[in-house]
């Protein structure tokens, strides 16, 4: 064994130990750290040809790279839709790596068991019913791709062809509906090999980001023929909602693989004030879930739903001697795109487990007031503009002056160590969003991020 290698499994526990007390010594100034550090780029260092050990590597790990990280587990970090990780999330993320397990296989199958076990528990937390099945992937964009791919399928058992044995070219032109996507769903058609040009707009309701179902109706009558559409449940701009009884009323008149973009707003319906936002999800044939968001687990974490498995199976089926076989309840080697990954389900089954349902719900509903007090504090001031209501955890807003993106860029760099925002354009207008799904956010950080956003304001010229 390598003399340092051997050195440091010797001193295991006291490394454990000093990452410990870096990693609490880093959370415990999450609050006054800059949310944004400037930007100080660094010359890379050569590989060398030597290490130094874990001790010395730790030490070069907090003076070189941690002062220019961003404090994006803290409270005001409120750009794209980040969450952090409650304590038992990171407890079981720190043991996903302590165990280092590939739940993909019944030979050695207590990982994969304890997947299928959150993934019933997130099932029950959304309101899905057990016709719906669950696999762990890596991200939003990869659920959503994996319910297109098994929407692709089911495309071609209405063609009596099959595009994972002959190619999306035996389809022939495809055509997905939806009134808001995100830019996920494009890119993965793109991956699918059935095209960006296959997304078809459909008109959304006056002043809002939700699908007009009169306008999907006729949508699906223009184009005979099965077809798939995806619905929004909670849109990245103003957490709008498709009425998804409404979509799926329309399979009465109109043959449609109905996948649910449901990234964030899913987790409305942990809410009962919110909850009829998410009514009809259950009527979804795929559903697409972004955990490392409002379940706060570590990043890379999600779950695709279906209500086909055996389409998803026919679909990610990998055949190799080392393999089990497909059966009735297939491996997760059979679900998913990655001949292995990692336990991730252990930091959610971790966070389900510590805090239940209701400690879900009080981190939800605490976002959302948060969120409300932060557009109601920008409402207030003239020099902004709040472009949509806040209907869940999101604010939409801009300078109600001149709001240029150069300007919006000067106001999020000049309110970096504060709060970090990101870009965006709602209805053609420049604008800035801010998320709020972390669990460490309260109302006096809604306050200050507002405060520091309106002191700005008035410094641009």
């Amino acid at each position: 064994m390598d003399p340092t290698l051997a050195t440091d499994l010797a001193r295991l526990p006291d490394l454990l130990d000093a990452t410990r007390h870096a990693a609490a010594e880093n959370l415990a100034t999450l609050h006054t750290r800059p949310v944004i550090p400037p930007a100080t780029p660094l010359t890379p260092e050569p590989l060398p040809e030597h290490g130094s050990g874990t001790e010395a590597t730790l030490a070069a790990f907090r003076h070189r790279w941690a002062p220019r990280l961003s404090a994006s587990a803290g409270p005001r970090y409120l750009g794209f839709v980040t969450g952090g990780a409650t304590p038992a999330a990171l407890a079981g993320d720190w043991l996903t790596a302590v165990h280092d397990q590939n739940s993909n296989s019944a030979l050695d199958g207590a990982g994969q068991d304890l997947e299928r076990e959150t993934v019933t528990w997130l099932r029950d937390l959304f309101g899905l019913g057990p016709a719906h099945t669950g696999t762990f992937v890596s991200g939003a964009t990869m659920s959503n791709t994996a319910g297109l791919a098994i929407a692709r399928e089911w495309l071609g058992e209405r063609a009596g062809v099959s595009p994972s044995d002959d190619g999306a070219a035996a389809l022939g032109p495809v055509r997905v509906l939806s009134g808001a996507p995100h830019s996920s769903i494009a890119k993965a058609l793109s991956l699918l090999g059935l095209g960006r040009n296959a997304l078809v707009a459909v008109p959304t309701l006056p002043g809002r980001e939700a699908v007009d179902p009169a306008a999907l109706d006729r949508a699906l009558a223009d184009f005979p023929g099965p077809a798939v559409v995806v619905a929004n449940a909670g849109t990245v701009n103003t957490v709008d909602f498709d009425d998804l009884r409404a979509v799926a009323a329309l399979k009465a008149r109109h043959d449609f693989w109905l996948h649910t973009d449901a990234a964030f707003g899913a987790f409305a319906a942990l809410s009962p004030e919110h909850a009829h936002l998410t009514a009809g999800l259950d009527a979804s044939d795929s559903v697409c879930v972004d955990l490392h968001k409002w379940l706060n687990v570590p990043y890379d974490s999600a779950v695709q739903f279906t209500r086909r498995r055996d389409l998803q199976a026919r679909v990610f089926q990998n055949a190799a001697a080392y393999l089990g076989p497909l059966g009735d309840h297939p491996d997760l080697v059979h679900l998913t795109p990655e001949n292995s990954h990692r336990l991730r389900a252990l930091a959610a089954w971790f966070t389900l487990r510590a805090y239940g349902r209701r400690g879900h719900r009080e981190i939800v509903e605490r976002d959302i007031a948060c969120a409300r007090a932060f557009g109601a504090d920008l409402a207030g001031d003239q020099a902004f503009a709040v472009l949509a209501p806040v209907r869940l955890n999101v604010v939409c807003f801009t300078l109600a002056d001149e709001p240029t993106p150069a300007r919006l860029t000067a106001l999020r760099e000049a309110v970096g160590r504060e709060v970090f925002v990101t870009p965006t354009v709602y209805r053609g207008t420049a604008a800035l969003r801010a998320a709020f799904s972390n669990w460490r956010t309260t109302e006096a950080d809604a306050r200050r991020a507002a405060q520091a956003l309106r002191t700005a304001a008035r410094e641009l010229v």
